[in-house]
């Protein structure tokens, strides 16, 4: 069986034609890939015009991006080393996310001049980049890239490409960087801490004791490593304790034993929490707030709560603080559909759409499911009456092929798992891919008001 079917000779001998015919072997011209080519070629002329690279970077130069700047300390005049320009790292990071990377030793390595692809080293033009510099300027300020997300989308309210009037909103389960293992409860982290403490003062006394047997560098490593751990281990135990209280809240309400909580030594402000394909892990819920004329996330937020029954109102507060405006219709699945949210979101005059609970077995048992119901508010009683009418369910068709669509994209994109630790730095990603689609989004927006 280890006998080839076809002899295919040698490698020297594949690309030569051996067979005869009468006045000699055939003269062919035949592939040789491994003569060297000097090709004198600018790095611009090896990227298409079209390319959504060239794209990308024109968008990012648009970008009011000062708040980077102003924390550069190298200037003219005085010494210190050049730094990397803000906006090659935000266009590499917004052009990775587009083309679904989401590590940033992968994106060095697009980057690099061994397998770099030309898209990406084109957006460098030369400037040489590594994963620390992409992973820290990443992570390190979360408010410039928030701050981004309200430029772009003030920029297309300013062009009238969008009106933010009716808002759709959903929440995404996004895995969180930590194992299911890596929960531990109160007692478990208090033995956790204190070998962690103990850990870190025998590093220092080696340090002290005999410097000879690790280099200045493995040690510094070391100790870095043991410092953050143990205060991983003490964020722990502090979200440990809100989470034990949270629990002793509910319970007294719903009369309900009450579990000893969990928590994370890898992510502290990770939660277990329930994804779509029905098991449990740890995650973050991701929440994209988006205009539904226009297909813009105007909105976004991600937090550690297993359930969307508390987060419209506070996106309410944000599109407030954003935009200074508020919508006036939001499109929220049954998940937000709160009596609280409710009544909170018309004081803040935005009128709800959602689906009512239990519709159809309030139907099967011969109740009006629109009627208004014992204990309601008026503003409960009219969403109620609401969500019986036509226009009513017409208008909450919307919210699929507006919220929903937002969150497939970005799954499409690779947003399945948290890159970083930390609802902070969690949040930078998501204000990532969320400017990310607005930047293409808001291209095509653009292009069709465009004058041909």
């Amino acid at each position: 069986m280890s006998t080839p079917l076809f002899d295919k000779g040698s490698p020297a001998e594949a690309g030569t034609a051996t067979t005869k015919r009468a006045g000699g072997v055939p003269r062919l011209r035949t592939p040789e890939r491994r003569q060297v080519e000097m090709h004198w070629l600018a790095l611009d002329e090896l990227l298409e015009q079209e390319h959504p690279a060239r794209a990308i970077w024109e968008a990012v130069c648009g970008l009011d991006l000062s708040r980077w700047l102003t924390e550069i300390q190298a200037v003219e005049g005085a010494p210190g080393r050049n730094s990397t320009d803000p906006r090659l790292l935000v266009a590499l990071w917004v052009y990775a996310t587009f083309d679904g990377v989401g590590s940033a030793r992968r994106l060095a390595n697009l980057c690099g001049a061994k397998d770099g692809r030309v898209s990406y080293r084109w957006l460098c033009g030369g400037v040489s980049i590594n994963h620390h510099t992409l992973s820290d300027f990443r992570s390190a300020n979360g408010a410039a890239w928030d701050e981004l997300v309200t430029q772009i989308v003030g920029s297309l309210m300013h062009a009238g490409l969008v009106t933010m009037t009716r808002v759709a909103q959903d929440g995404m389960r996004v895995e969180a960087d930590a194992g299911q293992s890596s929960f531990r409860r109160r007692g478990t982290l208090e033995t956790c801490l204190a070998e962690a403490r103990v850990q870190l003062e025998a590093l220092k006394q080696l340090d002290d004791e005999d410097a000879t047997q690790l280099t200045q560098r493995e040690r510094a490593a070391r100790e870095r490593a043991a410092r953050e751990r143990s205060e991983r281990v003490q964020a722990a135990i502090k979200n440990c304790e809100e989470v034990q209280a949270q629990r002793e809240t509910r319970a007294q309400v719903s009369g309900e034993p009450v579990k000893e909580a969990r928590a994370s030594t890898t992510d502290p402000e990770a939660r277990n929490m329930k994804f779509p394909h029905g098991g449990y892990g740890p995650g973050h819920n991701v929440q994209f707030c988006t205009d539904v004329a226009s297909g813009i996330i105007v909105g976004v937020d991600v937090t550690n709560a297993g359930s969307d029954a508390e987060e419209f109102p506070p996106m309410l507060e944000q599109l407030e603080r954003r935009y200074a405006r508020t919508p006036a219709e939001g499109l929220v699945d049954g998940g937000f559909a709160t009596k609280e949210t409710i009544n909170v979101a018309q004081a803040q005059g935005c009128t709800v759409y959602a689906p009512l609970k239990d519709e159809a077995k309030q139907r099967v048992a011969g109740k009006d499911p629109f009627a208004k119901k014992k204990g309601d508010t008026a503003a409960v009683a009219d969403w109620r009456q609401r969500m019986g009418t036509e226009a009513a369910q017409k208008i909450y068709k919307l919210r699929a092929q507006t919220a929903e669509w937002v969150n497939a994209i970005a799954r499409n994109r690779g947003f399945y798992t948290m890159p970083v630790r930390g609802l902070v730095k969690c949040r930078a990603v998501a204000a990532l891919y969320a400017i990310t689609h607005n930047i293409v989004q808001g291209a095509k927006l653009r292009a069709e008001v465009a004058p041909s």
